[in-house]
């Protein structure tokens, strides 16, 4: 599976591989991301996401091609960006004065985890509806957009 550099990515450097919960494993391979992006300034983090997200459309839909199997279950390169998503209200500027980087941590792997999981509307119908490395991604993202939005407003409390 990790034959090609498209897969190697879109199995989220061999996370995807995991024989149970892959996308969990995916999403810890996002923890390292997040540490490496944390220290840039918001504006400039949000960008290299975007950037990862649009180069996750391309990568994943490619290595969809090259397997003939879409959004196959390995793939959690979608995970890594969406978790990078929901961590956006963690970073310095952004943070309410309650978070703590570590539980603030375990809150977004946590929350974006389970709307990645549940998948409630939106997230449902984007997975369905929508094909190509597009597909594959959105749905992640918008699960990291949700879980941020919880955080940010339980920072705000």
């Amino acid at each position: 599976m990790l034959s090609t550099p498209e897969h190697f990515i879109a199995f989220g450097f061999g996370a995807g591989l995991a024989p149970v919960a892959p996308g969990t494993f995916g999403t810890l391979v996002g923890i390292p991301f997040f540490f490496a992006l944390f220290w840039l300034p918001w504006p400039v983090y949000t960008a290299v996401t975007a950037l990862l997200f649009v180069f996750g459309c391309w990568v994943c839909g490619a290595s969809s091609r090259l397997l003939q199997v879409h959004d196959y279950p390995g793939f959690v390169f979608d995970e890594i960006v969406g978790f990078l998503i929901a961590c956006i209200p963690l970073l310095p500027g952004l943070q309410g004065p309650t978070w703590h980087l570590a539980i603030g941590l375990l809150a977004a792997f946590a929350l974006f985890r389970l709307f990645d999981i549940l998948k409630p509307w939106p997230i449902r119908l984007l997975d369905r509806h929508v094909h190509g490395g597009l597909g594959i991604m959105i749905d992640d993202a918008v699960a990291g957009m949700a879980a941020a939005g919880v955080l940010w407003g339980a920072g705000q409390i």
